[in-house]
């Protein structure tokens, strides 16, 4: 497939992953999976296969982890996750640091922002109340709940039509190879960051236009790529 085409002078928008890209909750999430597959009996999986399945929606999860189960038995593993991150793990995770900057400083650019999440539309919604991110910092969300799991590309489609922007002009972030296929899959361009669950190596396989290690370092790596060529003077 080739790579999408990417001007970046022309970039009006620009869709954040949540988990490991925005905010530092991997080892939460890691965690709660843990809880609740020993609860379940569910023995023998690796927290680094766990890890490795964070982006794709929770259904999608156990399909890879623990497949073959019905839906019974995935109601079951819904409502004791559940459980288990409202309890305990659901307040601890925390944005990391320099985000809110970040985010207000690209708005003031004039970009559009929205948020492509493997969470539910229940677990983004509180995470951006708690976070302060909930009033007019993101023009257009999407979760497992309206749209197919990363990596097919409907959450990227639905909020390219929403907000009326061109595959081109857009640019999903994202730290698993999950948001860079999905990307991909919809003809945008794409910016891998090091700070969740897929290792540098795994997302540059997939041709992002950068890899960033931290999500905070974007603004400085836009203002690069926008900068006009300088004209020789000979």
């Amino acid at each position: 497939m080739p790579a999408p085409r990417f001007n970046p002078r022309e970039l009006q928008l620009l869709v954040f992953d949540w988990d490991g890209t925005l905010m530092d909750s991997i080892g939460s999430i890691v965690a709660c999976t843990r809880a609740m597959m020993d609860e379940m009996g569910l023995h023998g999986v690796p927290d680094e296969a766990v890890r490795n399945t964070i982006g794709l929606g929770l259904r999608e999860t156990m399909e890879v982890l623990c497949p073959g189960g019905g839906e019974e038995m995935f109601a079951r593993i819904l409502e004791i996750y559940r459980k288990h991150w409202v309890a305990t793990w659901r307040d601890q995770p925390v944005l990391f640091a320099g985000v809110r900057g970040m985010l207000a400083d690209l708005a003031a650019q004039g970009y559009l922002l929205a948020v492509a999440t493997g969470k539910s539309r229940r677990g983004l919604d509180h995470v951006l109340a708690q976070t302060g991110l909930d009033e007019g910092v993101f023009h257009a969300t999407r979760t497992v709940d309206e749209a197919f799991s990363k990596p097919h590309p409907q959450m990227l489609l639905d909020i390219l039509d929403e907000l009326g922007v061109r595959p081109s002009a857009a640019v999903m972030v994202g730290d698993t190879t999950y948001d860079l296929e999905m990307a991909l899959n919809a003809r945008t361009a794409a910016v891998g960051v090091c700070s969740g669950s897929h290792g540098k190596d795994e997302l540059l396989r997939l041709g992002p236009v950068a890899c960033l290690e931290a999500v905070t370092e974007l603004p400085g790596w836009l203002a690069g790529v926008r900068e006009p060529a300088t004209a020789s003077r000979f």
